[in-house]
């Protein structure tokens, strides 16, 4: 039998050893999630904890990212589970959380109401109602099982009396208007979606990567068909892919919103832009 800390030590090695670009930190998770946070380096991996690593290090060998293995991850400080449905959050979509409480930091108590297009595990929405406590929130995804996913990881991290989420097409059947509207939305060109790295094409849900085939389709929607939702001092604020930011602000401007720039993530990204009418 190996101690945690030799099981960690050869794990690392191995995941290195194939390529891996974090070795160490998922070496780490992976040997705290069979042995449990806080045990002993010198106590012994037991058989069923030597076996559950050896099953996980197989799939993370076969290139399902750590988060996918574990079945959840953090964002914004919050424990987020993750199912085969949603998007794995990123940090990169936090800097979206910080425009909107930028954005709206006289506004911190307020009853406000936040509508959330394509809200996967909820991440987005779930981060915001947790700064703005008095807010009331409302996700919407295509899918049925993240929509399930989203309500469980409300309930989780508190906001459950606060949000509902309802399976929908974006906007179609909508009612209300709202004093934020967030969305992280599919905006990869789908031709280039099988050259991505295989922990995303193979593991991300297709219906949250592909944009079209210019990866700008859901922003051609928003900027027809989002004004009749958005209260009157209200705002906007998407996430974007690398080098989107003069497609998507003209898309906006030519349909009446006002620009009010980008936010740009810990790499130095153009991430989050915002908008108002």
């Amino acid at each position: 039998m190996l101690t945690i800390r030799e099981a960690r030590r050869q794990l690392a090695a191995r995941l290195r050893a194939a390529g891996g670009d974090t070795p160490i930190l998922d070496a780490r998770l992976l040997v705290e999630a069979v042995a449990g946070a806080g045990g002993e380096d010198d106590a012994l991996l037991g058989e069923q904890a030597a076996a559950d690593l050896d099953g996980y290090v197989a799939r993370r060998l076969a290139g399902e990212p750590v988060w996918r293995i574990l079945g959840e991850r953090e964002f914004w400080g919050l424990t987020f589970k993750l199912s085969p449905a949603t998007l794995e959050p990123r940090p990169d979509t936090e800097t979206l959380v910080e425009a909107a409480v930028h954005s709206l930091r006289e506004r911190r108590g307020d009853a406000l109401s936040v509508l959330d297009l394509g809200t996967g595990t909820g991440c987005l929405l779930i981060a915001i109602l947790s700064e703005f406590r008095q807010a009331r929130g409302l996700g919407i995804d295509l899918s049925g099982e993240a929509c399930k996913v989203a309500a469980a990881n409300a309930l989780a991290n508190g906001v459950g009396d606060r949000v509902a989420f309802r399976e929908g097409d974006w906007v179609k059947d909508l009612e209300g208007r709202f004093d934020l509207i967030v969305s992280n939305p599919p905006y990869i060109p789908g031709d280039e979606i099988p050259g991505l790295d295989v922990a995303v094409r193979a593991y991300d849900p297709l219906l949250a990567l592909d944009g079209g085939i210019d990866g700008l389709v859901p922003y051609r929607l928003f900027a027809r068909e989002l004004t009749p939702f958005l209260a009157p001092g209200g705002i906007v604020i998407f996430e974007i892919g690398a080098g989107q930011e003069p497609d998507v602000s003209a898309l906006m401007r030519a349909e009446g919103f006002r620009y009010h720039g980008a936010r740009k993530d810990l790499g130095g990204h153009e991430r989050a832009l915002i908008f108002s009418r």
